[in-house]
């Protein structure tokens, strides 16, 4: 079994990444992708033999919009709230082509160029075992792991040197990974 089928094995198997994806494509907004801690830590949790949900906060469902405005992108959180209510997270729903515009305010680091897509969003995230993502199309669903899966697979925490995070955010989040999945490795940032 390949690591992508294990991983997605590991995944579509927990009804809560179940229904988001079989939910989302109803937001009707193209390049959409559930990212991050849902689906990371969701396969650390079957893999440390955890119940599933045991330590995930919410679910984040990315996209990306050419109209960077807050209203545009306030609209589809909206239809979201509708659309994802009474799951047993919240999902929380951003526009990656906005990113440029709040994220030295949130992380106190220069921002990013504006994505092209949600691909180089997810390539850029803090630690390459979050840099994963999941869509669903006509063939069903895909995978997105461009710093691949033997970091997450292996429970590895790896600072992810495409990250224009400054020092100390992922830091503040693998301790609270540590706390609830004792058994990972963290390496340094080189």
């Amino acid at each position: 079994m390949s690591a992508e089928e294990r991983f997605l094995g590991l995944v579509l198997a927990d009804p809560t990444v179940a229904a988001v994806l079989q939910r989302a494509p109803a937001l009707g907004v193209g390049d959409w992708w559930l990212t991050a801690g849902l689906l990371f830590q969701t396969a650390w949790n079957a893999l440390t033999g955890r119940p599933p949900g045991t330590g995930i906060r919410d679910a984040d469902l990315v996209y990306l919009d050419p109209d960077p405005s807050w209203d545009a992108e306030d609209a589809v959180i909206r239809r979201g709230a509708d659309l994802f209510a009474g799951l047993p997270v919240p999902v929380e729903i951003r526009n990656q082509g906005r990113v440029h515009l709040w994220y030295a305010d949130r992380f106190g680091a220069a921002p990013p160029a504006p994505f092209r897509d949600c691909r180089q969003a997810i390539a850029a995230f803090e630690a390459t075992c979050c840099a994963v993502g999941v869509t669903v199309d006509g063939d069903g669903p895909r995978l997105y792991a461009p710093h691949g899966l033997d970091d997450l697979l292996g429970l590895v925490v790896r600072p992810n040197p495409a990250s224009p995070a400054r020092r100390g955010t992922l830091e503040a989040k693998v301790a609270r990974w540590r706390s609830v999945w004792p058994e990972l490795t963290v390496l340094p940032r080189s």
